[in-house]
């Protein structure tokens, strides 16, 4: 039974969330502030957050971009919600580690609908994983046993979603990858949201790989189409 810690100010909204979940056979936790939600997520582990952004003590932002800091619980999907839609809003989300994002009001039915989609798509990230053999791309190493990347040598500190995408465009150097597939393969569902998703990921893989000089331009950008794995020397 997947264990999930919702996180949210609004006793009836966490109510509300509370019941559909467990009638689709969820285990529930519950948070009403961030670093309670903190602590629950490093003591329990659950295997998904619904968090809520505007939280007292410390918001959904800030308790986000923790999680993702810490290697205990940066693989612990995020599905943030809020009832500020605009995309900047999304987007500070997406950036801080977010794996979706759901604005309020929201229907039940959809928000299970994604919980189930992301715990699915978390269980096949897990297979792949352990299916083994690192990928070699010139000086770029991709190890899904140990969810390790590095460049010469030196360890790239990826999160999940940006350890996926850099995967799956180097799977296939010179593929060009539609930003409609990328979301499709890596979010693991029709992602109700526009491509600016994949974008933003793909902004953080080059900032981080730029550590490494010549490391960023591993993935060039198809324009009006996508990406695409290039090796360099």
């Amino acid at each position: 039974m997947a264990k999930i810690l919702v996180v949210d100010d609004e006793e009836h909204i966490l109510e509300l969330i509370r019941f559909n979940l467990e009638k689709e056979g969820y285990q529930v936790v519950t948070a009403t502030d961030g670093n309670t939600a903190v602590e629950i997520a490093r003591s329990q582990r659950p295997d998904l957050i619904l968090l809520d952004v505007m939280l007292p003590e410390q918001d959904g932002l800030a308790v986000c971009r923790i999680l993702q800091q810490e290697a205990a619980t940066r693989r612990i999907p995020v599905i943030m919600i809020s009832a500020r839609g605009d995309e900047l809003d999304k987007v500070l989300g997406l950036e801080m580690g977010a794996d979706d994002y759901v604005t309020k009001p929201f229907s039940p039915r959809e928000l299970v609908a994604r919980v189930k989609a992301r715990l699915r798509r978390s269980g096949e990230d897990r297979r792949a994983h352990h299916r083994g053999g690192s990928l070699v791309r010139g000086r770029l190493v991709i190890d899904p046993e140990r969810f390790l990347v590095t460049i010469d040598g030196v360890k790239q500190d990826l999160t999940p979603k940006e350890f996926e995408l850099l995967r799956l465009l180097a799977s296939e150097p010179g593929r060009v990858f539609s930003r409609d597939y990328l979301l499709e393969q890596i979010w693991g569902y029709d992602y109700t949201g526009d491509s600016r998703t994949v974008d933003v990921h793909i902004r953080h893989i080059r900032q981080k790989l730029e550590q490494v000089p010549g490391a960023s331009r591993y993935i060039e950008t198809v324009r009006g189409v996508g990406y695409r794995f290039r090796e360099v020397p």
